[in-house]
């Protein structure tokens, strides 16, 4: 008997990477995984990769994301769709990466919801205590329902346990941290030293625009990869970095293993699998001063105030005129960096489909 879980994940920001990831360590211990795929299709490497892994059957739903869906009936809809999705394959129990889906639906199986993000959250981070705008308002009431029909909710970090905990009125989330296994080739031949930041770049939590500001004050390159364009069609410019576009994984390590000074000012960041996959390639790190990155990365990085565009430049000239510096800082948070094993995510997250689903792998345990 082997257990089969439905996965479902957005295919345009860092939860595709979260979820793949998941699934190949699942897949490896023998659990079957669907892979619904809601909102733009997988690129062809994202497909090619995910058809690529024994046991995961990728399917593209072409169900709306709940974060750019045009009313709450459509996520409602979507939701129902999933359930149904559920059904056909016959899976076990379902792991919702966007909990707004689990809002008014009846799942057949159990339902174990992460909160990787919300606009509840970010909106919070990055605009303050201003009030939500309509639009954020009703996702805000379909992601809090949607939390409380999940048996088991998962957070990445103990910080933004608490913000979602905060924001509605909920026990705080259990923690499982992401975890990466990324593929670093061994570090390239030293060269000029330069700053890299990637992610979606369009999004203002991201918080670019301040690294393009302080990028204006130095005297190195500052490479950015990522999206500068978002789903809704909101692009951004950064007339003092330079664009990479979407990077793959060879991409990504290319660049790494050239060990830049890595930067992420961001305002909002419930993890941060950038900052992770940066770390493991030994790059000496400059974050944003905000909770998650201080929980996650105290004693291996630099932190300035985000919003402080002259001591983000002046952190990054530090780094950049001190290479035994830069080399301390790489090593910390390489060290660091292990405590965020892939390993570690499937073990936690396997051990919360125990607890929301025990009749269904105490059966496979049993046939086993």
């Amino acid at each position: 008997m082997t257990v089969r879980v439905l996965i479902t994940s957005d295919a345009v920001g860092g939860v595709w990477r979260y979820a793949l990831d998941l699934a190949k360590g699942l897949c490896a211990a023998d659990i079957g995984v669907v892979l619904a795929a809601v909102g733009p299709d997988p690129g062809p490497a994202q497909a090619a990769e995910a058809d690529a892994v024994d046991g995961l059957e990728l399917i593209r739903t072409g169900l709306p994301l709940d974060w750019t869906a045009d009313g709450p009936a459509a996520v409602r809809e979507a939701g129902g769709a999933l359930a149904e999705l559920a059904r056909d394959r016959r899976v076990d129990l379902v792991h919702l990466n966007s909990a707004a889906y689990a809002a008014s639906i009846r799942f057949p199986v159990p339902v174990v919801g992460v909160a990787h993000s919300c606009v509840a959250t970010w909106w919070r981070a990055v605009k303050g205590g201003t009030a939500l705008p309509e639009d954020f308002r009703w996702r805000t009431e379909l992601t809090g329902e949607g939390y409380r029909a999940c048996q088991t909710v998962l957070a990445p970090s103990r910080a933004f346990a608490a913000a979602t905990a905060e924001a509605y009125g909920l026990p705080a989330p259990q923690l499982v941290h992401n975890g990466r296994a990324p593929t670093i080739p061994a570090a390239a031949e030293p060269g000029p030293v330069f700053v890299f930041t990637a992610g979606r770049l369009w999004d203002e939590g991201k918080n670019v625009a301040a690294l393009d500001a302080a990028a204006a004050r130095l005297r190195l390159p500052v490479a950015a990869a990522g999206p500068l364009c978002g789903p809704n069609g909101e692009t951004l410019a950064f007339p003092n970095l330079q664009p990479l576009g979407t990077l793959d994984e060879a991409g990504m390590a290319q660049r790494l293993a050239r060990r830049p000074i890595f930067v992420s000012a961001a305002l909002y960041e419930p993890f941060g699998l950038a900052v992770l996959e940066a770390a493991a390639a030994g790059c000496a790190l400059v974050l944003s001063d905000i909770p998650t990155f201080r929980e996650l990365w105290t004693g291996a990085a630099v932190f300035v105030r985000p919003h402080d565009h002259q001591a983000l430049a002046e952190a990054v000239e530090a780094l950049a005129e001190s290479e035994l510096l830069r080399e301390r800082y790489g090593a910390a948070a390489a060290a660091h960096a292990r405590r965020y094993s892939l390993p570690a995510t499937v073990a936690g997250v396997l051990a919360a489909y125990r607890r929301a689903a025990a009749g269904a792998f105490a059966g496979r345990e049993a046939a086993a």
